[in-house]
């Protein structure tokens, strides 16, 4: 089974981190919400809904992971930039060449400052793309370049959920949840 780490800090957009959790679950993939807030479990959404954190930040050992994902919103993202511990685990991951994504700010505030995004394709949030002075961005909904994933924003929280948890275990279940979840249909339309 994949296992995936979602990095929480406060300020995460609330859609962002909960969809892909969701949608991972139910196909099957481990997903473990990590809290990046010193000494809390708990973590406040850009939209103050609290959440308990699976475990805490220094509790875990990603080398495991088979993906490393950061939500996106603000202060969120600038919030997992500032945390010294995930940039460290994020720039492990990437070098290692295992699976890295991230969705709206986080792609520009956290994956292009680490250099991550250096030489490849990737989208955000528009307004942020300026920070994408090394990579080439595509401005669509979802882009996969090799092992990074990126996404625009909040409305491309399901098709990036659906996306990686193709890339996890494979279409066929990715094709099937999204037809569960009632979300496929939407898409064919």
């Amino acid at each position: 089974m994949a296992k995936v780490y979602v990095f929480l800090a406060d300020g995460f957009e609330d859609v962002e981190a909960l969809i892909p959790v969701d949608v991972l679950r139910r196909g099957g993939v481990e997903v473990i919400t990590v809290s990046t807030v010193d000494d809390l479990q708990i973590v406040t959404s850009a939209h103050g809904v609290q959440m308990v954190a699976d475990a805490m930040f220094d509790d875990c050992d990603f080398a495991d992971a088979d993906l490393l994902m950061l939500p996106g919103g603000m202060p969120g993202a600038s919030n997992l930039f500032a945390h010294k511990g995930v940039c460290e685990a994020v720039v492990r991951q990437y070098e290692a060449g295992k699976r890295v994504s991230a969705i709206c700010a986080a792609p520009a505030v956290v994956l292009a400052q680490l250099g991550v995004l250096d030489g490849h394709r990737a989208t955000c949030y528009p307004g942020f793309e300026q920070m994408l002075t090394k990579a080439d961005y595509t401005g669509e909904l979802v882009t996969v370049d090799g092992l990074i994933t990126t996404a625009e924003g909040p409305a491309a929280a399901f098709p990036y959920a659906y996306e990686l948890l193709g890339q996890l275990t494979d279409r066929d279940t990715a094709r099937q949840i999204a037809v569960g979840m009632r979300f496929a249909h939407l898409m064919e339309k």
